[in-house]
């Protein structure tokens, strides 16, 4: 990994995000400069983190190289109307508690997020529980990392003290359901954590190990039905509150619902037009049952991030996505010779 990969994959992902209708996303791990100049080049809006590990990375090779970059990132893209740079201390167990407490003291010096991987698994449960003698949630604010600048990633082995703690705090949460099946990690608890007011917003983790697609409408569908299935309870979570993760309640995840998430006087001009000429999207009694369960990434016509159009009638307008494909197959092959697959 390079940082020219990156720029191509990121060309990739916000040709396909846009294609769906996302017009804010957050991304961690490496090359996160070269992944802002993408991203605004795209006319995507990014919360983009870079991350802190306790290994040598692809693009730092020690924590102190990780902070001079971060913080210079930091700098760079200080104010700007697309782009929001955040430190991204990757997890409790990748992390020290040095790592875990620079990474936060940094982000609060420039005033921006920080994306962690929260909860995640039931081997972090039971690790954190052992070495720290609390759940992962508890750690994480025994250090002085939660606060109303933190999103947390996944939120799956959440108990009641810790949704109290995380709404406290003011802790955003991305549920990520394609993700947390395919590796089978397990199942959120979204409408306790939504009970409990926490913010809870929609993200598909990264298609190169734990999804294989950027398509938050199917995380829209799939959100509601994990939820009905896993309760046993077809009322768990409805078609508007799902909705509402992928707009509104995922603005507030990042914190950004006065700017964004919703269309109001004085918010950024964001906005997705849908078709619904499709035999999947005749007839429609209720729109948020449509949108969620009967609409797909394909029936988004028209994209508007800040104003400007960046996709009409399909057709993209800030990617050249012939170029974009054809690289992404010629990266394919050589990742595919590189695990012996031809």
């Amino acid at each position: 990994m390079n940082e020219e990969f990156v720029r191509w994959g990121t060309r990739l992902a916000a040709a396909e995000q846009i294609r769906s209708g996302v017009t804010t996303f957050a991304d961690m791990y490496y090359f996160e400069d070269a992944v802002a100049e993408e991203t605004k080049a795209a006319g995507m809006r990014g919360i983009l983190g870079e991350t802190f590990i306790d290994f040598p990375a692809p693009d730092n090779k020690s924590e102190a190289e990780m902070l001079a970059y971060t913080e210079k990132f930091l700098k760079r893209w200080q104010g700007d109307a697309l782009i929001h740079a955040a430190p991204a201390p990757h997890s409790i167990y990748t992390c020290s508690k040095k790592t875990l407490q620079d990474a936060a003291a940094l982000a609060r010096k420039y005033h921006a997020p920080i994306l962690i991987h929260m909860s995640e698994m039931k081997k972090e449960w039971d690790d954190s529980l052992k070495q720290n003698g609390m759940s992962p949630v508890q750690y994480m604010d025994s250090i002085g990392l939660l606060g109303p600048d933190v999103v947390g990633a996944h939120c799956i082995f959440v108990d009641e003290a810790d949704r109290k703690t995380l709404a406290a705090r003011g802790v955003g949460c991305t549920h990520n359901p394609s993700s947390n099946m395919m590796i089978a990690s397990g199942v959120s608890p979204v409408p306790e954590m939504r009970a409990a007011g926490i913010a809870v917003g929609l993200g598909t983790d990264g298609p190169a190990g734990s999804n294989n697609d950027l398509d938050i409408m199917e995380e829209i569908d799939l959100a509601a039905k994990l939820a009905k299935i896993s309760k046993h309870d077809p009322l768990a979570l409805n078609a508007k509150a799902v909705v509402e993760m992928a707009t509104i309640d995922g603005a507030r995840a990042l914190h950004m619902e006065k700017e964004i998430g919703s269309l109001e006087t004085g918010k950024k001009a964001d906005l997705i037009l849908i078709g619904l000429d499709e035999p999947n999207a005749v007839p429609m009694f209720d729109v948020y049952a449509q949108v969620a369960y009967s609409l797909k990434g394909s029936d988004v016509q028209t994209v508007v991030i800040g104003g400007k159009v960046v996709m009409r009638d399909r057709k993209l307008l800030t990617i050249n996505e012939h170029d974009v494909l054809q690289k992404a197959r010629e990266y394919g092959k050589s990742v595919a010779a590189s695990l012996g697959m031809q």
